[in-house]
């Protein structure tokens, strides 16, 4: 065997003994058929609309939309106001309300153009294409509020597609 095989096979074998043991790991961290519900978002010109099914506990299922809460300056820093602590551009008529410790599934589109649903505190960011589906799984064990937005340039108002996922513990009765 000459010394170019030796230098051709050596990369190789060192590229598929880390490719491997990656790829059993990237398969075997991520199951869909445990989760305790299902989220589908959906980004529309300019809010997001979300169906929550449950898959373990009944067949029903909650459609809502999230718009921007539009909010003058002035009430979220007077204390009486009922806006006072929210955040300008950035807080939403209606949570996304999720259970800590809990596996959710969610499956993120789109109805009309390229949105991105974007949570930075949580490490979400995941394309949502017209016609494609996109999945992630999320079990968060974090309790908060999260504030995100549209992070991709879909249009004019596209700064105004806030996101806010309220992570609360699950109460036992």
């Amino acid at each position: 065997m000459s010394f170019e095989y030796i230098w051709a096979l050596f990369p190789t074998i060192v590229i598929l003994s880390i490719v491997g043991p990656s790829f059993i790991l990237l398969y075997s961290s991520v199951s869909y058929n445990d989760s305790f519900f299902t989220v589908k978002v959906i980004g529309h010109q300019w809010y997001w609309s979300y169906e929550l099914t449950s898959d373990s506990i009944s067949n029903e299922s909650i459609n809502f939309e999230s718009h921007l809460q539009d909010v003058l300056e002035d009430k979220l820093i007077n204390v009486e106001s009922d806006f006072y602590g929210h955040r300008r551009l950035l807080s939403v008529d209606k949570h996304l309300i999720l259970i800590a410790h809990k596996p959710i599934n969610f499956l993120i589109t789109s109805a009309d153009v390229l949105h991105a649903f974007a949570v930075p505190a949580m490490g979400i960011k995941v394309d949502a294409v017209p016609g494609r589906i996109n999945t992630f799984y999320l079990g968060s064990s974090r309790i908060g509020v999260f504030y995100g937005q549209c992070s991709e340039l879909c249009g004019f108002g596209h700064g105004f597609m806030p996101i806010v996922l309220e992570v609360v513990p699950l109460k036992d009765n």
